[in-house]
């Protein structure tokens, strides 16, 4: 099973459309507190909300109650801007965690330090004036590149 990780989460059609996408391609969804929304928002309800149903979503407190729950991933993946090592060049195993920083700050630079520079992905984009893509668009390139290297769809 894949594990896709929202770090504090802003907006809520973001949230719905890659709930949607979990729910589609079977991984978990990992929603670490505090929301930038309801989780009732009609945003997301409009945006994925009819697929929550399907949807295996684990809420955590904090970063700390996420490192401390059960199911939690076996290795993480961080996604940043702030790395040269592509996701190209990673090797995606069944039961890893992409995980993903709000779409306000991205990740702290304490998570940053604690992922390390090995363990810190990006996905190269060619017009280095802009600063990132959108939080949904990155998780769902993440999601299929790892599902296709692991081969978990099939």
């Amino acid at each position: 099973m894949l594990h896709i990780v929202l770090f504090q989460p802003e907006i809520p059609q973001n949230t719905g459309n890659i709930g949607r996408m979990c729910a589609l391609t079977r991984s978990r969804l990992h929603l670490v507190h505090p929301l930038g929304f309801e989780i009732t928002d009609r945003h997301l309800k409009r945006a994925g909300m009819d697929y929550w149903h399907a949807l295996d979503v684990h809420h955590h407190a904090d970063w700390a109650a996420f490192k401390q729950s059960d199911a939690r991933p076996e290795r993480l993946w961080l996604f940043t801007t702030k790395t040269t090592n592509s996701y190209w060049d990673a090797s995606f195993a069944d039961g890893d965690g992409l995980v993903f920083g709000n779409e306000g700050h991205g990740a702290p630079e304490w998570l940053h330090a604690e992922f390390g520079e090995n363990r810190r992905l990006t996905i190269p984009h060619g017009n280095h004036d802009l600063r990132s893509l959108n939080l949904s668009t990155a998780a769902g390139i993440a999601c299929y590149e790892a599902l296709r290297q692991t081969r978990l769809l099939g």
